[in-house]
């Protein structure tokens, strides 16, 4: 039978520039709910980083050591007809820095931004050798918390509003193997700093920072293995600024800060044939290239459920 589900992952923080890429069955994805059935999702990932790219030069962190980030996520998708599903999500964030030299840096903790989105199936085309499908969506995003978000790289997150519009293709071929790509332009609002003065290529006398927009660019190759209980997807995606100054050397990042980043990833998710609805799922993230971005290793583990009235 045909799974509905997959990686609700994602919730990497990309700190210097946080962006939270929630990929489930969700926004970023093919895959869609039948009407009138659920999905939840439990997700834990960690993350860890002692390099960064200040500009273009890869620096190692002096001060601050190892910087740690561990999200606990919830998320739930929706099927509200056959071609429309609803989305929201909730992350909780704690960061901090390996002792000795980080420990002299108190990281934080909180509940990051809650997401609302919908994703439609715009197109779907079967064939002898395949299937082939377009797909849009929108994705919103915004605070539920006071945090700091100048409070680089500990900040829960970007402390902005932000809307992402989404298309995405996909083909299957009937032996399994897939391919996806996706093309998102990420909106990004003004946060509020707790100083009235900072520097983005000239003197700005305001607390209020111009996060920079993003062009989002993701490629993935994947496979359905043993009647559908198995997916395992290779990825790669690329986050390109619109906008944005450099870190300045030797100075912490900020939330106007252009973060340009490039991460190559894996991803495995099994559905238990004999317990109806239960999926664990695991995957790996890594940061190979970038500007104002750290060099992030993540990875994560979760649960999805899956069940209609």
């Amino acid at each position: 039978m045909k799974r509905y589900l997959t990686n609700l992952t994602g919730v990497l923080g990309i700190i210097l520039g946080f962006t939270i890429n929630a990929s489930a069955q969700s926004p970023t994805d093919e895959l869609m709910m039948p009407k009138n059935e659920f999905c939840l999702l439990f997700n834990y990932e960690y993350g860890e980083f002692n390099q960064y790219w200040e500009g273009d030069f890869l620096r190692k962190n002096e001060t601050i050591a190892t910087v740690q980030r561990k999200t606990a996520m919830l998320m739930a998708a929706y099927g509200i007809t056959e071609k429309l599903d609803v989305y929201a999500g909730l992350p909780y964030v704690s960061t901090n820095s390996t002792t000795p030299n980080g420990g002299k840096f108190a990281g934080t903790f909180g509940v990051q931004d809650l997401s609302i989105g919908l994703k439609y199936k715009a197109l779907g085309n079967s064939s002898d050798k395949g299937d082939f499908s377009l797909y849009g969506s929108v994705l919103f995003s915004s605070p539920v918390s006071n945090y700091l978000s100048d409070y680089q790289p500990y900040s829960l997150g970007l402390g902005t509003p932000q809307i992402a519009w989404r298309g995405i293709v996909h083909y299957q071929l009937k032996n399994g193997f897939y391919g996806r790509g996706a093309i998102a332009y990420v909106w990004k609002g003004y946060t509020e700093a707790e100083r009235t003065y900072y520097y983005n290529d000239g003197s700005y006398y305001t607390p209020w920072m111009d996060v920079p927009s993003s062009w989002n660019f993701d490629l993935a190759l994947g496979k359905w293995f043993f009647q559908n209980a198995l997916r395992v997807e290779l990825s790669a995606s690329n986050q390109t600024s619109t906008s944005g100054d450099d870190i300045r050397p030797y100075n912490a990042p900020q939330p106007t800060n252009k973060v340009d980043m490039t991460r190559v990833g894996a991803f495995a998710h099994y559905y238990f044939p004999k317990i109806k609805g239960l999926g664990v799922l695991t995957y790996f993230n890594q940061n190979v290239a970038g500007r104002n971005a750290p060099k992030m290793t993540s990875f994560g583990v979760g649960a999805t459920y899956q069940f209609g009235f």
